[in-house]
């Protein structure tokens, strides 16, 4: 049997045994169960931050000019930021037409107090680590990132003398493509783990008066899934949907039950290059940048909850709000990527731009897991058709350079 058909079996009995389970088994299930799927994302996290490194810089080296690096650096960070933008217009739509917070009230004591986001240029200070031992104990993935693209420009610039160096990351590359191969037989049961637990704690008594909202955020995701993600793969990959979806269902399962894209990673840098035909040199550069700063699955949920607190409130928005939230949802995709918990301060901010109460976070906070699956998933998804958006172009452009040569 596939292993994409084996998590799908995985997941689809953790949920059934977690509404068999309900509240009253939440004890056991936490106790036995859970911790099943807490080895496994160790086991995934474990493995994180050295293939990130090894393989972000042989994708550098590999590309073999700083020029090619900032040519696909600029066509990547592109079209996250044009995926996002329609992302967050897509919650917002859905927010506009499902109503979710139309006749809901704000319980009298919730409170939320809000997280500031850094300011932009603290941001941009952070992402240069200044101790990149540091760093990787933090697996603060955007400062390795920068740390991994600067070793992989110097080993380019060096030459021949630099070869021994790029050698020993190309070989530490391939261990942790090896030991995710191994992880990830173990991910049925990770993945039946994971789910249990969160299906017996949110049973569907608790998710009823908030199933509009929860409807808006992955109503939003399967449409920016079957629209924007078909014509980017159709218009400008020249691949076939069904075999994009075939071929990434096993990391968007990891990601549907982990909610973590950097756990994701090693899954996703695997299906682009097994099952996409990406090569490593791209996939190694767009993926682990990808996890860091697409966020297409929160833009959604931050255009829609956002519209969900205004209409809780009673608040009308004007069209120039709402062009706003699209424009600070779309930033902050970047501005808050090295921040832990980077959607709850993305959604505050939010919030902020248009003047919406914080406490309305409150109202949202007890079905973040469940909102959380849908936005992983399609954040990951996202990179995914990026990578091969980028393999198509790079491998038109070599085209193009044999025919005119």
């Amino acid at each position: 049997m596939h292993l994409s058909n084996k998590i799908l079996i995985g997941l689809a009995l953790g949920v059934i045994v977690g509404l068999i389970v309900g509240p009253e088994g939440l004890g056991f299930a936490k106790k036995w169960i859970a911790p099943v799927g807490t080895l496994f994302i160790n086991m995934i996290k474990m493995i994180i931050v050295p293939l990130v490194l090894a393989s972000l810089i042989v994708g550098a080296c590999s590309l073999g000019d700083v020029r090619k690096l900032g040519r696909i650096g600029g066509k990547t960070i592109s079209f996250y930021l044009i995926t996002t933008a329609v992302a967050v217009t897509i919650g917002i739509v859905m927010a506009l037409i499902m109503a979710p917070g139309e006749g809901l009230k704000l319980p009298a004591n919730a409170t939320y107090k809000g997280k500031e986001a850094p300011p932009i240029m603290d941001v941009l200070i952070n992402m240069v680590p200044t101790n990149v031992v540091q760093a990787m104990q933090n697996a603060d993935m955007l400062q390795i990132i920068v740390f991994a693209l600067f070793i992989g420009i110097g080993i380019t610039l060096v030459g021949p003398k630099a070869k021994p160096v790029e050698a020993f990351f190309d070989g530490l590359a391939e261990v942790t493509y090896k030991i995710v191969g191994i992880i990830m037989e173990l991910a049925p049961y990770g993945v039946f783990a994971l789910i249990l637990p969160v299906v017996a704690a949110n049973g569907p008594k608790v998710l009823i008066p908030l199933a509009k909202v929860i409807g808006a955020v992955y109503i939003g995701c399967i449409l920016h899934l079957a629209i924007t993600y078909t014509a980017a793969l159709k218009i400008l990959a020249d691949m076939s949907p069904a075999k994009f979806f075939k071929g990434i269902l096993p990391a968007q399962m990891i990601a549907f039950s982990t909610c973590s894209s950097a756990a994701t990673l090693p899954v996703t840098m695997k299906n682009t290059q097994e099952n996409l035909g990406v090569s490593k040199e791209v996939s190694s550069f767009v993926l682990p940048l990808g996890a860091t700063i697409n966020m297409d699955g929160t833009a959604i949920y931050q255009g829609a909850s956002a519209l969900f607190v205004a209409q809780v409130y009673g608040i009308d928005l004007s069209i120039s709000q709402m062009l706003i939230i699209v424009l600070t949802g779309t930033l902050a995709s970047i501005g808050a990527a090295g921040v832990p918990g980077a959607g709850l301060i993305m959604l505050t901010l939010t919030l902020q731009s248009v003047g919406l109460p914080l406490e309305g976070i409150a109202l949202i906070a007890g079905i973040d897991r469940i909102l959380d699956m849908a936005r992983t998933t399609l954040n990951i998804t996202g990179d995914a058709v990026c990578s091969v958006f980028i393999q198509h172009s790079e491998n038109k452009r070599e085209q193009s350079s044999s025919v005119s040569a």
